[in-house]
């Protein structure tokens, strides 16, 4: 009996022990990258962190220093500033376009649809980095290189096959009845979005958000290459990347400056995760 009752409770156990290890594999080193923000840097460069923990005297010698040396240095509140610009503009931009789009994809008849959706998903597999020589070249042409706008466009432009097909799929979910009878009732095509469709794809929407928030915030190559020397809108990834010197020296700075950093996506993914696997689930079946 004993036997059976193990047998059935196996797999639940082989996933349970899967997750603790995936989130000890994870924890681990956000744990001694806390520790070390907090400790001297002589310190940092002659043991590691986790001396720390084998005794309690350690954390005596725990100081702020490092937080506030990275505060203090020079151009960091600009950073936050322009971070805040280009992740709000770089967000807002390719989850509205993205929501016409999937809308008008899977909720409106015209010749092509299919055409064009499945060049939006062929899109997913082009390499971003094959991009970047063709749209400098037309950016320094246009005079784009070193601006917010311009980077809200880079980033429209990357984000919105994904957007797209994200949003497509959760709004093929929706049931046809509803914008049948909102037609029926004299509905525009505009205001069945706007009232129907959108109210709807909250979860969706706010999924996509924390997605396409976090990869503008977190971004630094698609900055470098479109910034160029531009430190007036240099978000906070290139003047972080700037912390450390040429030899390595203040990483430890570098430990502290990415908690800074931390805050905001963390802030912005706990204000939606109600709606994060929802946004995330609404779309495998279809209603």
């Amino acid at each position: 009996m004993n036997w059976q009752k193990l047998k059935r409770r196996l797999p639940r156990l082989a996933v349970n022990i899967v997750v603790i290890a995936a989130i000890l594999i994870w924890f681990v080193p956000t744990l001694g990258l806390l520790v070390t923000s907090f400790r001297p840097a002589s310190d940092v460069a002659y043991s590691g962190w986790w001396t720390s923990l084998s005794s309690p005297l350690k954390f005596t010698q725990y100081t702020v220093e490092n937080y506030k040396n990275v505060l203090s240095s020079g151009g960091m509140l600009i950073a936050f500033r322009n971070s805040f610009i280009v992740s709000i503009g770089g967000t807002v931009i390719p989850v509205f376009l993205a929501a016409l789009a999937a809308f008008g994809l899977s909720k409106l008849n015209f010749k092509g649809r299919g055409f064009f959706y499945a060049l939006i998903v062929m899109m997913l597999v082009v390499p971003t980095q094959m991009t970047f020589v063709p749209v400098l070249r037309l950016y320094n042409k246009l005079s784009l290189s070193g601006t917010f706008g311009g980077l809200w466009l880079v980033h429209t432009g990357y984000g919105l096959p994904f957007s797209i097909f994200m949003l497509h799929t959760f709004f093929q979910s929706l049931p046809e009845e509803l914008f049948e009878a909102a037609h029926i009732d004299g509905a525009s095509i505009w205001t069945t979005f706007i009232r129907l469709a959108i109210p709807l794809s909250v979860p969706a929407l706010a999924s996509l958000v924390i997605f396409q928030f976090l990869a503008v915030w977190n971004d630094l190559l698609v900055a470098l290459i479109y910034l160029g020397g531009h430190q007036s809108v240099a978000p906070l990834t290139m003047r972080l990347s700037s912390l450390v010197g040429s030899h390595g020296q203040d990483w430890h700075l570098l430990t502290a400056a990415a908690f800074i950093s931390m805050i905001v996506p963390l802030i912005v993914f706990l204000s939606l995760q109600k709606y994060f696997v929802r946004g995330l689930m609404g779309g495998a079946v279809k209603g």
